[in-house]
């Protein structure tokens, strides 16, 4: 076993003081006569299709006993738990920066032998491996699904009036006058929540920046005011043509003003569609990439790892936790979880997609696919209330100087890390 590595502070800065009863205990021991496998999953809106995959396995199993746990705020009381040395047998979180630290902690099992891993698709492998602060040998994690972001829009409209889906910024540009000549809003931000003003931004910088610029930054050879400007132009050219006062309203605000049609589109990810439908079950949604770039060629599919499934350094049982995730795997319960959440598989077959996926769906197939940039931003950095400010501020300068400045600040330990790296290569 690995020599498990001193919690870093910066992992150990989101944790906060919870009451007794509201950190999850382990399995512990059950008189079952069975292996108990417990497993914590940090997706709180999935709580169901959990609870019927949890009853699914333990009625096929004789010799293997699982429970899985949904907490709200599941990343803090994981974060917890690993302090206190208390670790489920697996996890299953997102691929951002919460996995980086968790690999660099030595808490994540090598799972390269785990024969499931040959059925995924290698992109969400490269897009996992890639959030490494520095290589490291083996494989961290088994990605189960993931979420598409760019524009939804609404098709019914869209068929209505014969607008096209563009395919470059100056035809989405275009597109957005020509609804606007006839009295409708083209898009709806909603602001006020600031993580929201990171979708638009992903689907841009995935089109206008390197997908490695955060790793070549840290390793001194570039800089955000360098690659991120034409993100920064491009985020304020858009909201022109969304609600007025976009920072007076919510998340929760715009998707029921999409659903409603008071917008033709709406620059968010796959993953608001259940919360959209929630207002209007019968809207007819669809998607497609965010053109941010002035050629088609230039497109990629801004999508990341939206859960994926860890086995625990501390892990008793192995072969039990593999068995759990073979039954995860299964194509029948894949299907029911994507049935659920409106989500992409990472698992490679002939799975029935979403409709709201249409337009997304030839670049998952080909793996035209880009990770979100803010999966490698540090939480302590805000870069979502930062985008925030800067739309209000409209002050491109400031904006970038702040971000190369705060980065060295926030980052200075994986800068250091990297650095150390790269002197003994």
């Amino acid at each position: 076993m690995k020599k498990r590595r001193k919690m870093p502070g910066f992992l150990l800065a989101a944790v906060t003081a919870l009451p007794a009863a509201a950190v999850l205990s382990g399995c512990g021991e059950k008189d079952t006569g069975k292996i108990e496998i417990e497993l914590v999953q940090y997706k709180p809106e999935a709580v169901e299709v959990f609870e019927q995959l949890e009853e699914k396995f333990n009625s096929t199993h004789d010799d293997i006993h699982l429970t899985i746990d949904s907490p709200n705020d599941a990343m803090t009381i994981l974060k917890t738990r690993f302090v206190r040395e208390d670790y489920p047998d697996i996890i299953g979180i997102g691929g951002d920066i919460n996995y980086s630290y968790f690999i660099d902690s030595n808490i994540l099992a090598d799972v390269s032998d785990y024969a499931g891993l040959a059925d995924i698709n290698p992109g969400y492998v490269d897009i996992l491996e890639a959030l490494e602060f520095v290589p490291v040998d083996g494989t961290y994690g088994v990605p189960y699904v993931a979420n598409a972001a760019g524009i939804l829009y609404n098709r019914a409209m869209f068929q209505e009036h014969g607008w096209e889906i563009p395919a470059t910024w100056d035809e989405l540009t275009q597109l957005c006058e020509d609804i606007q000549s006839e009295g409708i809003l083209p898009f709806y931000f909603g602001f006020k929540d600031t993580w929201t003003c990171l979708a638009p931004w992903n689907s841009l910088a995935v089109d206008l920046a390197p997908s490695d610029v955060c790793q070549q930054v840290n390793r001194g050879e570039t800089t955000f005011t360098d690659n991120y400007r034409g993100v920064a132009e491009k985020m304020l050219e858009l909201i022109k043509y969304g609600e007025e006062g976009p920072f007076a309203y919510s998340y929760n605000d715009a998707c029921t003003a999409f659903a409603n049609g008071e917008s033709a589109m709406y620059a968010i990810g796959s993953y608001a569609v259940p919360q959209i439908k929630s207002a209007n079950p019968d809207m007819d949604i669809d998607s497609f990439v965010m053109p941010g770039a002035d050629s088609a060629d230039q497109n990629t599919l801004n999508s990341g790892v939206d859960l994926q499934f860890c086995v625990t350094e501390d892990c008793a049982q192995k072969e039990a936790a593999y068995e759990v995730l073979d039954f995860l795997l299964q194509d029948e319960n894949v299907q029911m979880y994507l049935d659920d959440q409106k989500a992409v598989p990472c698992k490679s077959g002939d799975f029935k997609l979403a409709d709201n996926l249409d337009g997304m769906t030839s670049y998952i197939k080909e793996g035209n696919m880009t990770d979100y940039q803010d999966h490698y931003y540090p939480s302590e950095m805000a870069v979502d209330a930062q985008i925030q400010t800067f739309l209000i501020k409209q002050d491109v300068d400031a904006f970038l100087a702040k971000f190369d400045k705060d980065w060295k600040r926030y980052n200075r330990d994986i800068i250091r890390m990297v650095e150390e790296y790269a002197a003994k290569q």
